[in-house]
């Protein structure tokens, strides 16, 4: 009988997959305060990072990254700007992470945004291992819960990275839906030992199996990842930018990490 009623119940799991409510609130935030992102939670990353996008990222700087209205509004800006010892630069924004601060081995990851639009925006929310700093990339791996670029205005897309035979390799999936940009929308993952699952308003839309990157103590989705929230502009897949679309939002309104 006691055999019957544990496989019963892990027929029914299987059947009903784990939502929000049956996980542990272990980490948040709300943005129910005001001013520049709470410290305690929050960096910055700063100036040109990756994929030669045009944005220069700046730090703690209320016009690129601030908390208003319940909101944090991450704003990418045309404009003449001139970092502390760099020269002028064209156009700004922010890349929020909790590198540092917070990681997370496993869990349902759930961020609740509005996107910008136009030609050229690349907004994101994603992950990667806490390990980068001695492996580097792609080797410590990389969760993107949610890319969208305007060139592509339809789609919202979901994908993991990380290395196989010493190379580059991913896999993802992309989710078509009208106007994402509209209105708030929630962008999830849950990460389990077996399988990265991304999930567009409580519909999953891609599953990547955690062991494709690897068996054993290797695979870098069995280690910790920390959070980014980034606004890019151009880049490598960003594309050609819109000036007359800027400035634009990425307003997120809740960050909530179960497990």
């Amino acid at each position: 009988m006691r055999i019957f009623w544990l496989t019963f119940s892990l027929l029914v799991l299987i059947a009903n997959p784990l939502s929000a409510k049956d996980w542990k609130l272990v980490w948040s935030d709300e943005f129910n305060y005001q001013g520049l992102p709470d410290p305690a939670k929050w960096g910055f990353e700063t100036g040109f990072i990756r994929n030669h996008e045009s944005q220069y990222y700046t730090q703690a700087r209320p016009e690129n990254a601030r908390v208003e209205s319940g909101h944090l509004v991450i704003e990418c800006r045309k404009e003449s700007f001139t970092p502390t010892n760099h020269a002028p630069v064209e156009y700004t924004a922010a890349s929020l992470t909790t590198q540092n601060r917070e990681s997370w081995r496993y869990g349902r990851m759930e961020v609740r945004a509005k996107l910008p639009q136009g030609k050229g925006v690349w907004p994101a929310i994603w992950m990667l291992g806490t390990n980068i700093t001695t492996v580097g990339w792609p080797r410590c791996g990389e969760i993107d819960i949610m890319e969208f670029v305007g060139k592509d205005p339809r789609g919202i897309h979901g994908t993991v990275h990380y290395a196989a035979n010493g190379k580059h390799a991913s896999d993802g999936g992309r989710l078509e839906t009208n106007q994402p940009y509209a209105d708030f929308h929630t962008y999830a993952i849950e990460w389990t030992p077996e399988r990265i699952d991304f999930y567009f308003d409580g519909t999953k839309y891609h599953t990547s199996p955690t062991d494709m990157a690897a068996q054993g103590a290797t695979n870098p989705f069995r280690a910790p990842q920390y959070l980014i929230l980034n606004f890019a502009l151009g880049g490598d897949w960003g594309g050609p930018i819109d000036d007359t679309a800027l400035p634009q939002q990425f307003l997120i309104d809740y960050v909530r990490v179960y497990q």
